[in-house]
């Protein structure tokens, strides 16, 4: 079994909730010497039941760090369990010759999955993609103490302190206080049912009438076509069949050498055969 597979089997928060942060407070916090020698035996000798101490003695944690971001709607199990995957990240990382607790090392890493989860799940469309967004989202959030919208000072208050414009406050903000439409709209009431995803989404281009439609215009037209060249002398069609509808086309001039007339002859001859067969095909 892997390390990432062991790992799994004990983090992963499964059935009841409760039950499992109960269950994660039992297993005891290590003192600083016992993090060290398990994370050299995990260094070293790549012992699996060293990396499952350090784990389990740090699940609590995790719970800790979820409950933090709870203001986001998102079920606090997922948010544990994407905490885990970073706590096992980190401790495939940590070096215990420096000096510092494994929770010190292991924060960013925990916190850095749940923001990738929070920025997946949080609307159908991200609200934050570059990483400057990213920051300004979390850090928007914290700054929101009430609802209703920013006043001028308090926008440009925040954009002072994270270091960004007041526009990208605004728009940040924005995004925030948006939600999510139901694709098919409300059921009781048709005006907004008419702005609705699935009102204006339809994709038409696989419609069964519509490809009848087109395949029997395009049938028309190349009847069309069929029958104007039929009514060209034969030079004009030959000119035209030359310079347009094989794949080795002749030059005008190559044309003027095997007609024995002027290139601008052959280019008169040819501007006179398409304006017939365009009048031919407009009828």
């Amino acid at each position: 079994m892997t390390t990432n597979s062991l790992a799994m089997s004990i983090a992963a928060p499964q059935g009841n909730l409760e039950a499992y942060i109960a269950q994660v407070n039992q297993f005891p916090v290590l003192e600083a010497q016992e993090e060290a020698d398990l994370a050299r035996r995990l260094r070293d000798e790549n012992d699996l039941d060293a990396a499952r101490q350090l784990i389990l003695s740090q699940l609590r944690f995790v719970v800790h760090i979820a409950r933090g971001y709870s203001g986001y709607g998102l079920p606090q199990g997922d948010l544990i369990q994407e905490g885990n995957i970073g706590l096992m990240k980190a401790i495939k990382r940590f070096d215990p010759e420096q000096g510092v607790r494994l929770i010190s090392f292991a924060v960013h890493w925990i916190k850095a999955e749940m923001h990738e989860f929070i920025l997946r799940n949080w609307k159908i469309v991200k609200v934050a993609t570059t990483k400057a967004q990213r920051k300004l989202f979390f850090n928007l959030r914290k700054s929101k103490k009430r609802l209703g919208w920013f006043s001028n000072d308090e926008v440009h208050a925040v954009a002072n302190d994270l270091g960004v414009s007041p526009a990208q406050v605004r728009e940040m903000e924005m995004r925030l206080s948006s939600s999510d439409p139901s694709f098919d709209g409300p059921m009781d009431d048709d005006e907004d049912k008419a702005f609705a995803p699935a009102a204006y989404l339809e994709d038409r281009s696989m419609d069964p009438a519509r490809l009848h439609e087109a395949d029997d215009w395009q049938s028309q037209n190349l009847d069309k076509l069929a029958e104007a060249l039929e009514k060209l002398d034969d030079r004009s069609r030959d000119i035209l069949n030359k310079r347009w509808l094989t794949d080795d086309k002749a030059t005008l001039h190559e044309l003027a050498a095997e007609y024995k007339v002027s290139a601008e002859r052959i280019r008169q001859l040819e501007k006179n055969a398409i304006g017939k067969l365009k009048t031919a095909m407009a009828v």
